[in-house]
C-alpha cells in the first residue's frame, strides 16, 4: 500500500491560506509563527497557512480542510547560529559588534551590545595600557554586577611585542575573561599564556576554561595554530619563567586554544580581501579534521565576519554554518561609535566601490595593508607613497631633497624634525626601545617618523580634526556600501539614527525571514522575490 504524501489535514483559523506569490508576502514575515505547507484540492497548488490546526489523524482533505505536505516551526532570529554559543557566552543572540582599533568600538556600543542580549568586543589596538585599563574599568562597573559577558580586543604589535605582553598582563590582573585576537599571523607567548592562564579540573575531572579566546583568522595556516593545541616549547618556555603552572601546561596540551574561530572575509582593517563563501568552507572542513585528529570532546565553533552589511548577507553566513556572526564597519556609523561626527557622515555616503587597500601603521615594515574609505580622503594614495619612500631607501638622509619638502609640505604638514621630537615623545612612555634602535639604525627611524603619519591618521578621523580631514583613515570594507543600500529611505539612512543595537537587531530579524523564505521556497512554493529584502524598521 502507497505510503499518502500529506502529513495530516490543516485546518484554517482567521488566516485564509495563500496560493498566490504576492500573498505570501505577509506570511513570511511572521518568523515568530510555525507555517503549514499545504495543497489545494481542485489544482493541486502548493499554498501556505499560518495560525489554525492540523489534524494528523486525516491524510485526506475534507471539506474545511487541506492537505498538509509539512509544517515548518517557528523561525527566532535567537536561534540562528550555534547553540553552545549562546550558552557558552551566556548571550541571547550569536551576534557579536567587533573591535575596531582605537577605541572606536567604544566601551557604550560594549554595554549595549550585553545589556540587549549580545556580545561586544572593547577596541583597544592602538590604545595605551592606561586608557585600556581606563575602559575595563568602566565596562566591570556597568556590566559585572548584571553578569552580563563582554569583551576586548588583544591586536598583534609585531613591530611591538612589549605591547602585547603589557596587554595581557593587564588583562590577566583585571580579570577580563573573553578576548578577540586579531591581526596575528602566528603564536606568541602573550596569546598562550592568556588562553591557558586559568585551566582546571572540575570535581568529574573535565577540564575547564577561566579564559574564552576568540581568534580572528583570514588564512586556513593561521587558523590551524588556534585550532591546535599550543606548542609544547612554548607552553615549557611559559612554565621556566613562571607565567603557567605545571597544571596549566598539562591540561593545555588537550585542548585546542582557541574554541571560537571567527573567520574573516573581506572586511575593513586588516584584511586578506577572501570571498566569505570560499574561505569559510575551507577553514570550516579543516576545523572538522583537526576535532577528529584530537579527538577534541568540546566544539570549536567557527563564527564569520567581513562583508556583513545586509540581512541577506547575514543569513548567507548562517547558512554556510557560522556559529556566530561579527560586524564591524556598519557599527562606525553607528551612534555609540568613537568615530567623530564628519568621519560617520562620510561612511553614510559611502558606496560598495569606495573603499581601498593602504598600508597599515601597526605592521609598515612588513607591508601589511588594511582596507579603508577612499571615498573623500587621500589617505591610501599618500601611505603608499611612504611605503614607497621607505622600501627605496636605507634612510630619510638618503631621500631626495625636493621628495623630503613634499612630505613636509604635504603629508606630514610640518617639519620632520618636529615630528621625530613628536615621535620620541610618544615611545618613551610606550615602548623606549624604540627609540634606542632608531638611534642606531636609520631605517627604523624612518619606519618610526613614516608610523606617525598612518597612526595620527586615524586619530584624526576619531577625534574629527577638521583640517587633515583629507588625511582620515578610516577603516571601511565593502559592507558599508551594501547596507547603505540596504537602509536608503529607512529610519536607519541617517547616522544620528543609527545605533548597534537597532542595526543588529535589524540584520538578524531580516536573516531570519530570508531564511524562513528560502526554507519556503525549497518546499516548491513560488516565492516572490521581495520575499529576500527585508525592510528596516525600529525593533525591540
Amino acid at each position: 500500500m502507497m505510503k499518502s504524501p500529506y502529513i495530516g489535514q490543516w485546518v484554517p483559523g482567521q488566516l485564509h491560506p495563500a496560493f498566490h506569490s504576492q500573498d505570501l508576502l505577509g506570511m513570511l514575515s511572521q518568523v515568530r509563527e510555525p507555517v503549514c505547507i499545504m495543497r489545494r484540492g481542485e489544482d493541486g497548488a502548493l499554498g501556505l497557512g499560518v495560525g489554525g490546526s492540523l489534524d494528523a489523524s486525516s491524510a485526506s482533505a475534507g471539506v474545511s480542510g487541506y492537505p498538509a505536505v509539512a509544517v515548518l516551526p517557528a523561525m527566532y532570529p535567537e536561534w540562528l547560529g550555534d547553540r553552545s554559543f549562546l550558552n557558552v557566552h551566556r548571550v541571547r543572540f550569536a551576534y557579536i559588534a567587533g573591535e575596531m582599533a582605537n577605541g572606536i568600538a567604544t566601551t557604550q556600543m560594549v554595554i549595549a551590545m550585553a545589556r540587549n542580549g549580545m556580545l561586544g568586543f572593547f577596541g583597544a589596538g592602538g590604545l595605551s595600557p592606561a586608557r585600556i585599563e581606563q575602559a575595563i574599568i568602566e565596562i566591570q562597573a556597568a556590566l559585572d554586577p548584571e553578569g552580563l559577558s563582554w569583551g576586548i580586543n588583544l591586536i598583534h604589535s609585531p613591530n611591538e611585542p612589549l605591547m602585547e605582553e603589557k596587554t595581557v598582563d593587564l588583562f590577566l590582573r583585571r580579570g577580563v575573561v573573553r578576548v578577540s585576537a586579531s591581526a596575528f599571523m602566528g603564536l606568541t607567548p602573550a596569546v598562550v599564556r592568556y588562553a591557558c592562564s586559568g585551566l582546571h579540573l572540575d570535581a568529574a575531572g573535565t577540564i575547564l576554561r577561566k579564559h574564552h579566546l576568540f581568534a580572528k583568522v583570514s588564512r586556513p595556516e593561521v587558523a590551524k595554530h588556534f585550532m591546535s593545541p599550543p606548542p609544547a616549547r612554548m607552553l615549557e618556555a611559559l612554565l621556566a619563567k613562571g607565567l603557567l603552572s605545571e597544571e596549566e601546561v598539562r591540561l593545555a596540551a588537550h585542548l585546542p586554544l582557541a574554541e571560537d574561530i571567527t573567520v574573516e572575509s573581506d572586511s575593513g582593517g586588516h584584511t586578506d580581501n577572501r570571498p566569505l563563501a570560499a574561505l569559510f568552507p575551507t577553514i570550516l572542513g579543516l576545523r572538522n579534521e583537526l576535532m577528529r585528529n584530537f579527538a577534541y570532546t568540546k566544539p570549536i565553533r567557527v563564527g564569520a565576519s567581513g562583508g556583513i552589511g545586509t540581512p541577506t548577507a547575514a543569513a548567507a553566513a548562517f547558512a554556510l554554518g557560522a556559529a556566530y556572526i561579527m560586524t564591524g564597519s556598519v557599527n562606525q556609523s553607528a551612534i555609540e561609535s568613537g568615530l567623530s561626527a564628519e568621519g560617520k557622515k562620510m561612511l553614510a555616503a559611502a558606496d560598495l566601490a569606495d573603499v581601498i587597500m593602504a598600508p597599515a601603521g601597526d605592521m609598515f615594515e612588513q607591508g601589511v595593508k588594511v582596507q579603508v574609505l577612499k571615498r573623500g580622503t587621500l589617505f591610501s594614495s599618500r601611505g603608499f607613497k611612504l611605503l614607497e619612500l621607505y622600501r627605496a631607501y636605507r634612510s630619510l638622509e638618503d631621500i631626495p631633497r625636493e621628495e623630503i619638502l613634499k612630505l613636509e609640505k604635504d603629508v606630514f604638514q610640518e617639519k620632520l624634525e618636529h615630528i621625530w621630537q613628536d615621535t620620541q615623545q610618544f615611545f618613551q612612555n610606550r615602548d623606549p626601545g624604540q627609540i634606542a634602535k632608531a638611534m642606531v639604525d636609520p631605517k627604523h627611524k624612518m619606519a618610526l617618523i613614516f608610523r606617525w603619519y598612518l597612526g595620527k591618521a586615524s586619530r584624526w578621523a576619531t577625534e574629527g580634526t577638521e583640517h587633515r580631514r583629507l588625511d582620515y583613515q578610516i577603516w571601511c570594507g565593502p559592507a558599508m556600501g551594501a547596507f547603505n543600500a540596504w537602509v536608503k529611505g529607512t529610519f536607519l539612512e541617517q547616522p544620528d539614527s543609527r545605533t548597534v543595537v537597532q542595526i543588529a537587531l535589524n540584520l538578524l530579524e531580516g536573516a531570519a525571514v530570508i531564511t524562513r523564505a528560502q526554507q519556503v521556497r525549497s518546499h516548491g512554493l513560488n516565492v516572490p522575490q521581495e520575499a529576500f529584502a527585508f525592510i528596516p524598521r525600529p525593533l525591540g
